[in-house]
């Protein structure tokens, strides 16, 4: 023995109740307040329940900034079981960037969130009830029973869809619809939004959906949900606290453009068979 530890694996059976992956590229910034408001919330929970056990992965895809060093901090304040930092290089995009805090994730269910803090982080309670709903299962008092379920609950912002449009420009109001219009037509029927950094998977439902990803920018939610539709894994959508946080690294028209082109190769790849699921 070298004393090092085996890396923890997606393959293996669930250790503790939730993982919480985040992915970040320079965000130093933004970091600490969503991981001040995310640990006081999931500490809360564990001093009501001494059962409840949780990490955090934070996955710094290729940062250039002081993102790991910040995230580090955390790692030494609460443990690293506790918080675990996941230096990736190069940068990856962020679907590569979930995907690694995912294959190394120990929770029975494991959330993604966005680093930037802009989602609520205490309505995990929402996505929690239901999903509990969905399985009939509790996942922390029956981890095991829930990790080998296959569910996925997607945090959303379309009720606040409206209000987006009241303040956007024309041309930028006719990319958004033509990106939804996009998604329902090619690929995902039935989410209103499908890019909200804020889902909350089982884990045999994470692996299976990761397992046969391909697209690691920020259309990787939409072949996530692709997946999991096509393996008629079960999804709900419920409405989450969002705010715009400073800082975006989306390039609004840019960004809609590309994601647009990643949808029209995601549904071509998988009907000429180029990509295929693997649900085995």
């Amino acid at each position: 023995m070298n004393g090092k530890e085996p890396f923890p694996s997606l393959n293996e059976k669930c250790s503790i109740n939730l993982s919480v992956v985040v992915p970040a590229y320079d965000e130093e910034k933004r970091l600490p307040p969503m991981l001040d408001e995310c640990l006081e919330f999931l500490e809360n929970r564990k001093q009501k329940n001494k059962t409840f056990l949780y990490e955090v992965i934070v996955v710094s895809d290729g940062s250039r900034d002081k993102t790991v060093d910040v995230a580090e901090t955390y790692s030494k304040k609460y443990g690293s079981e506790i918080v675990r930092v996941l230096d990736l290089q190069p940068n990856r995009g962020k679907g590569g960037a979930v995907r690694l805090g995912m294959q190394s994730a120990r929770g029975a269910v494991i959330l993604f969130a966005d680093a930037d803090g802009a989602t609520k982080f205490s309505d995990l309670s929402k996505l929690e009830d239901s999903l509990k709903q969905t399985l009939k299962a509790d996942y922390v008092t029956s981890p095991e029973e829930v990790a080998e379920k296959d569910a996925i609950v997607c945090g959303s912002r379309a009720h606040l869809e409206d209000d987006a449009v009241a303040t956007r420009s024309f041309f930028r109001t006719i990319l958004m619809y033509g990106f939804h219009m996009l998604v329902w037509v090619l690929t995902v029927k039935g989410i209103r939004d499908t890019q909200c950094g804020f889902k909350l998977l089982t884990r045999s439902a994470a692996s299976t959906c990761f397992r046969s990803l391909h697209v690691e920018r920020w259309a990787f939610d939409v072949e996530l949900l692709y997946i999991a539709q096509k393996l008629r894994i079960p999804i709900s959508e419920i409405a989450v606290n969002w705010t715009e946080i400073e800082g975006s690294k989306v390039v609004p028209v840019w960004s809609w453009l590309q994601m647009g082109r990643d949808l029209v190769l995601i549904w071509l790849r998988y009907q000429i068979g180029a990509w295929k699921l693997k649900a085995d």
